[in-house]
């Protein structure tokens, strides 16, 4: 979302431009899975202490290349952006070396002893156990559980370039999933009178909160189009441009990715974190609220 762009707070918040930025992150996410489904699964670059020697670092090959990449990225002031949240805390990560810029204010803030809303570590172990065992072939992209031993002789030792297409698919996820947050803002000020009593009820009803942002027709329509995008992302076209490869009807995974591996992120992992990100906002939305402004939403319930 281009919040610099000179659109005013009720435009970027509208769900019709949300639901726009969500869909256009879904064709990012899908070619990124397709350019890392090119290596093998390389189990050595999730293991901790595996390149310890090499690199002097305690963790995996690829969280010392979240590192990297997030401390140039925080350099340039990337997080300093609202729909950005490093995996790496942001006080290990330098300060950016030029002037941030000046961002309208669209997500609520709470006390300063409540922090923003992170989910990434539950990205990244979500995604290392089940997603890339899944589009490499190792898996089967989307029941949980999946051993993450499995697949530990899949190794062409592409741990670098492997790596780098985790990255950029880790932060396109991220991306995506926080976005929940815009979500709630949006669907919070449209009725706050309709979210208030489950917030302030004790303790905050979560299920409630759920079922007011949850739209079942929704989530199945974004799974039929989703595995339509990597059925057409997917094909492998001759010099012609002619079709020569297509995923089966029953979602196999010919072509260059598996679409069952897409479709059962999405519908295992991404949606419901995506639904916890935007009750956990909502929990804290009115934290450090005048109540004198609570009562004034609450007079939306009488009218």
């Amino acid at each position: 979302m281009n919040f610099t762009s000179g659109a005013d707070v009720p435009e970027l918040l509208s769900l019709e431009n949300i639901r726009g930025q969500l869909i256009r992150l879904e064709d990012t996410i899908i070619f990124l899975l397709i350019e890392r489904a090119q290596f093998a699964f390389n189990h050595k670059i999730y293991e901790a202490g595996a390149f310890k020697d090499e690199i002097g670092f305690e963790g995996s090959w690829l969280e010392w290349f979240l590192f990297e990449t997030e401390s140039f990225h925080a350099k340039a002031r990337r997080f300093t952006s609202p729909d950005e949240h490093p995996f790496t805390p942001l006080d290990r990560l330098p300060k950016p070396i030029i002037k941030p810029l000046s961002f309208p204010s669209l997500l609520y803030q709470p006390a300063a002893s409540h922090p923003s809303v992170n989910v990434n570590s539950r990205i990244l172990k979500f995604y290392v156990e089940h997603i890339v065992p899944g589009i490499t072939g190792v898996g089967n992209g989307s029941a949980k559980g999946k051993s993450k031993e499995v697949g530990k002789d899949q190794d062409d030792g592409n741990y670098g370039s492997a790596a780098t297409r985790d990255v950029e698919v880790l932060q396109a996820l991220s991306r995506r999933i926080h976005f929940g947050m815009f979500v709630s803002e949006s669907k919070f000020l449209s009725a706050p009178h309709d979210f208030i009593p489950h917030i302030l009820s004790n303790p905050p009803n979560e299920d409630a909160l759920a079922g007011l942002i949850t739209k079942p027709e929704v989530e199945a329509k974004l799974l039929v189009r989703l595995a339509n995008k990597a059925r057409v992302y997917g094909c492998e076209m001759d010099a012609d441009g002619r079709v020569v490869e297509v995923p089966d009807e029953e979602m196999g995974s010919r072509g260059k990715i598996d679409l069952k591996a897409v479709v059962g992120m999405y519908r295992d992992w991404v949606i419901p974190l995506t639904k916890d990100v935007e009750v956990d906002y909502l929990i804290h939305r009115l934290d450090g609220v005048p109540q004198t402004q609570i009562d004034e939403w609450m007079k939306g319930a009488k009218a």
